[in-house]
């Protein structure tokens, strides 16, 4: 496994997880389409560092394939097969933290004053 990974992929669950920073978590991706291309079928999970060192990030195979790392493997950008996913499942949580939270008789002005403006974006 990778030292210090910032993510980390769990096929088996469909999970992408971010490791490090203020909104560290994990959401599982329903996405079948995506988890279900054949260039993940003998991949058991990511650790990924999102760094300038590729030789920090690992592939784990599910058989006796050696670990590799991302770029060896040549699987694509991270970024927009993952991280993206990540970003949008986080961003759709911040939203509904945000409409859920409300106090008895308030407009929303006073909303966006107490809590501030309802999240549109989110990029990690």
């Amino acid at each position: 496994m990778a030292t210090n990974a910032k993510w980390t992929v769990v096929f088996e669950d469909k999970m992408i997880i971010k490791q490090t920073g203020d909104d560290q978590g994990g959401y599982v991706i329903n996405d079948d389409a995506f988890w279900n291309d054949p260039k993940w079928s003998n991949i058991w999970a990511i650790q990924y560092k999102d760094d300038d060192h590729e030789y920090n990030d690992t592939i784990e195979y599910r058989d006796e394939t050696p670990h590799a790392t991302w770029t060896i493997a040549g699987l694509g950008d991270f970024n927009s097969q993952f991280i993206s996913r990540w970003e949008a499942a986080h961003l759709a949580k911040l939203q509904t933290n945000w409409d859920d939270n409300n106090v008895a008789d308030e407009t929303e002005a006073e909303k966006i004053t107490r809590l501030g403006a309802r999240p549109t974006s989110y990029s990690s």
